[in-house]
């Protein structure tokens, strides 16, 4: 495992400054100097993940300063690749040793190969002048000790290609479990921020192609941080999960659901125009409202819960993130006008006429 700096690319003074940055800026607002917390902060004076520093400055408009539960936060959500980026870099090296193993292994049958083929030419010239019957046989004799020398060989060379091939298919596993773990959410099971990106800009370049419709949910929890500070963040876990749960229940096909961060949640709806994404979302907002959340330590009833949504349809030339924006100025509005509702985005025509 390389530095920080050096995973970054950043050279020795630069890499210096923003520490420096970093450090004092912990200093100041008293967060443990813990290596998840400098990465936070070096990456947001580095500028290299644009997401992480906007989200930190709104932040900082709604509060004082970032707190180590912040840092927490923002770390899982945005920079929590290390074991990723540790176990590509061993699986890289085994893959390497691998297939050096595989060319040694024929480059060797290759070598064994010219050699029985040499012996066999050799006793085929001799047996042509042979004359006596003990000529023959011994003949015959060095032949059967070349073949069985030529056997152990290639039994060698089967179990170390058996060995390399037993190698890959781990490493496959393992790369394969990698990439699910990469895009997965690790508290409630759902698509993560990183799969979600992946996917509105697959669905902006397929529009493009091929002209399909698609529309985008975003749904905050309503009054999560209130219920979260009253019972805790483990009940406030629950909630994310239960909300998980319940969009994994309502939603079906090729959508996908995924958790945008933090008690945002979101949904792709691929082939779904605006009216019918207002029909999907108001069976969520339904679905969502119906559940109540008990305490499983206790057994209370701690009451319901509800969302806000809001939701955009896809227009040609837009860019992934003018739709996220509308879709989340629709779900501003709902949570403006009361919560537990849907907004629907104007289309991109209709919302610059507004303004």
């Amino acid at each position: 495992m390389g530095t920080i700096a050096e995973f970054y690319g950043h050279d020795l003074d630069a890499a210096d400054s923003f520490a420096q940055k970093a450090i004092n800026r912990m200093r100041l607002d008293e967060i443990p100097a813990v290596p998840q917390n400098f990465e936070v902060w070096y990456v947001y004076y580095a500028n290299v993940n644009p997401r992480l520093r906007d989200e930190i400055n709104e932040r900082l408009l709604d509060q004082e300063k970032i707190t180590e539960q912040d840092c927490k936060d923002l770390y899982e959500k945005y920079l929590n690749f290390g074991h990723d980026r540790e176990t590509f870099e061993k699986a890289g090296d085994q893959i390497m040793t691998t297939l050096q193993d595989v060319s040694d292994v024929m480059s060797s049958a290759k070598g064994s190969t010219s050699d029985f083929a040499g012996t066999l030419e050799q006793t085929t010239e001799k047996l042509a002048f042979a004359s006596k019957p003990e000529d023959v046989r011994e003949l015959i004799r060095l032949v059967k000790v070349e073949t069985e020398k030529m056997m152990r060989q290639n039994q060698d060379l089967e179990g170390r290609l058996t060995k390399s091939s037993e190698m890959m298919t781990d490493l496959k596993k393992d790369m394969e479990r990698i990439r699910r773990e990469a895009i997965t959410d690790g508290l409630t099971g759902l698509a993560n921020r990183k799969a979600f990106d992946e996917q509105i800009g697959r669905m902006c370049r397929e529009y493009k192609r091929e002209k399909k419709d698609f529309s985008l949910i975003l749904i905050d929890i309503d009054h999560f941080k209130a219920f979260n500070d009253k019972y805790g963040h483990q009940i406030g876990d629950q909630v994310l999960r239960l909300v998980a749960l319940t969009l994994v229940d309502e939603v079906k096909g090729q959508d996908m659901a995924a958790r945008y961060g933090g008690e945002e949640f979101t949904i792709i709806l691929p082939g779904t125009d605006r009216e019918t994404a207002q029909y999907v979302a108001e069976n969520l907002r339904r679905a969502v409202e119906r559940k109540e959340v008990m305490n499983r330590a206790t057994g209370e009833n701690l009451g319901q819960i509800t969302i806000s949504l809001g939701v955009a349809e896809y227009f040609p030339e837009e860019t992934a993130e003018d739709l996220i924006r509308r879709a989340d100025r629709a779900l501003y509005d709902s949570k403006h006008k009361g919560r537990n509702q849907i907004s629907m985005a104007p289309n991109p025509n209709e919302a610059s006429a507004a303004e």
